[in-house]
């Protein structure tokens, strides 16, 4: 019985093996929980044809948007853990929806074999050119004589630009007006149009407006000056410390991924992000390349839940 009992699991484990070494025999899809045209879907686009390359099948983005992002990450929590199905979504779908939504569906530490964080990108604090303050230091006087009056729009309720928004008051003493938008694209028109008056948004969607003079770059939210704005402070030179922020699009599966097909799609993933066509493509506008282990992008997003649930905590921030 237990020469049997051993030959059926050897039979089971050479079945899988064989199964895995087929992989992928079919198109792999890759949701990203917004709608066309944002940085999230920037990146998961440009990741599909060479992953096709890599691993000899189509790779096809499908956007599911909704709910913050939440409706696309259950749809992947709920699919097959085969490799067939892929997350690509940003930090609030990881780090800070477990935060703002009440009986969220899904749970990104424990519904998801995390991937890789494959790309991030710094947020820029800016002002319409109207708005007279020149630097951050003039900026934080100018709110402290107006409270709760200059108006800073974001691309949504609990996105990386709106708790950046909230880090920035909660590290000055003072505050604005939030007013969310349904993405960052809105948001920086009615900024350059003068119908709002600052925002913090990704680097790689306003540096061109920047550099056109449409916009008012006030500082970075990185650790070092970006060299798309090399004229721009980062927050720490002007004066705010501990506030390095970054927003990033990662990628994850349904959790219980067999070994050998993660590690054939981890490797896929980075040898896409580090090839010199896609790098390029992704470092112009603006993003830096992160391309890191499971493990690593697992203790990065434990660290990134603390740091925004206090921040979350501490402004009483919601979705509403």
């Amino acid at each position: 019985m237990k020469k049997l009992l051993t030959a059926l699991l050897t039979g089971c484990a050479l079945a899988a093996g064989a199964q895995a070494a087929g992989y992928p025999d079919k198109p792999v899809t890759m949701i990203v929980p917004f709608a066309p045209g944002g940085s999230t879907d920037m990146v998961a686009r440009l990741m599909t044809t060479k992953m096709g390359e890599k691993l000899g099948q189509p790779f096809i983005v499908e956007n599911k948007p909704g709910a913050t992002g939440a409706i696309g990450a259950t749809q992947v929590k709920r699919a097959a853990p085969d490799g067939y199905t892929l997350l690509v979504a940003s930090i609030g779908i990881y780090a800070t929806n477990p935060f703002l939504q009440k009986n969220l569906s899904y749970d990104p530490m424990k519904d998801f074999d995390l991937m890789t964080v494959a790309v991030r990108s710094p947020n820029v604090l800016f002002v319409n050119p109207n708005i007279p303050v020149n630097n951050v230091a003039e900026l934080v006087a100018h709110l402290k004589k107006n409270p709760n009056k200059m108006s800073f729009v974001t691309s949504g309720a609990g996105t990386s630009d709106h708790l950046s928004a909230a880090l920035f008051w909660q590290k000055t003493g003072t505050s604005g007006i939030h007013v969310p938008y349904k993405g960052g694209a809105p948001a920086i028109a009615d900024v350059i149009a003068g119908h709002a008056d600052a925002s913090f948004q990704n680097l790689n969607v306003v540096s061109g407006h920047i550099k056109a003079g449409k916009l008012k770059a006030l500082a970075i939210t990185s650790e070092k000056r970006s060299p798309l704005l090399p004229d721009v402070p980062t927050m720490a030179e002007a004066g705010i410390t501990d506030m390095v922020v970054y927003s990033w699009q990662a990628i994850a599966a349904p959790k219980g991924l067999p070994a050998d097909i993660r590690n054939a799609l981890h490797g896929a993933m980075v040898a896409t992000l580090k090839d010199p066509e896609i790098a390029k493509k992704m470092t112009d506008p603006g993003f830096e390349i992160v391309a890191n282990t499971p493990q690593e992008f697992a203790t990065f997003l434990q660290q990134e839940q603390a740091r925004w649930k206090t921040v979350i905590e501490t402004g009483k921030i919601t979705l509403d």
